[in-house]
């Protein structure tokens, strides 16, 4: 069976300094048809890269690119998006993860302009760090409220916290509640206190997150 061709996206003006024009303009089996700055439709599959665009994964009507460490989710017959600017501003709405060993989902971040190491928790009612972690992000947490947490060796005390803000790539939202617990974590689990903040939508390896407005 021949994979049909879809309508190729209207492909819109961007003004960004030093940022590509791209967009999805069909799929032809797992490759992406990558319109770059207008060009011609490019027939690209995931691992190959094309004017400096690189295929991280195809899904159904959508493939996850990357330039510059950016990485966004195209979809067919959307808008182009910007991508390759030099500078963000945290203003972003769209988070895109793929899973990992054991089908995680973890990311780099920050919090509070420090760098964190995040993984998706989706039974966690808030953000949740070490001690440690916390006072890496200069966070003085024993002034926030006593909670009595429960942890594998018993009750232990940590702290409830608002964390000024919590940044995933071009995504960054405020006043974010978080817990700090003393056992050491070999990373941050981003809670509900964050992603209840996004529309969630999951295909198979690929989650995205969009910001809720």
């Amino acid at each position: 069976m021949i994979p049909t061709l879809v309508a190729a996206a209207l492909l819109l003006a961007v003004s960004a300094a030093h940022a590509q024009s791209v967009a999805l303009a069909g799929m032809l089996g797992n490759r992406a048809l990558l319109v770059v700055n207008g060009t011609n439709p490019k027939t690209v599959a995931a691992g190959d890269t094309h004017e400096g665009v690189k295929v991280i994964l195809t899904s159904g009507e959508t493939a996850v690119v990357e330039q510059n460490g950016k990485r966004m989710t195209l979809r067919v017959g959307e808008a182009p998006v910007a991508m390759g600017a030099t500078k963000s501003n945290g203003k972003g709405n769209r988070i895109v993860l793929t899973a990992g060993s054991g089908g995680h989902f973890m990311t780099a971040g920050q919090v509070n302009g420090k760098a964190a190491q995040f993984m998706v928790d989706t039974g966690a009612t808030t953000v949740a760090m070490s001690s440690q972690d916390a006072e890496r992000a200069g966070i003085n947490y024993k002034a926030g409220q006593p909670v009595t947490m429960s942890t594998a060796n018993g009750l232990t005390q940590g702290y409830k916290v608002k964390l000024d803000s919590v940044r995933v790539g071009e995504v960054e939202v405020l006043n974010v509640d978080a817990v700090v617990t003393p056992q050491a974590m070999p990373y941050m689990l981003l809670g509900n206190s964050f992603l209840t903040r996004f529309q969630m939508l999951r295909d198979n390896d690929l989650l995205t997150l969009t910001k809720k407005y």
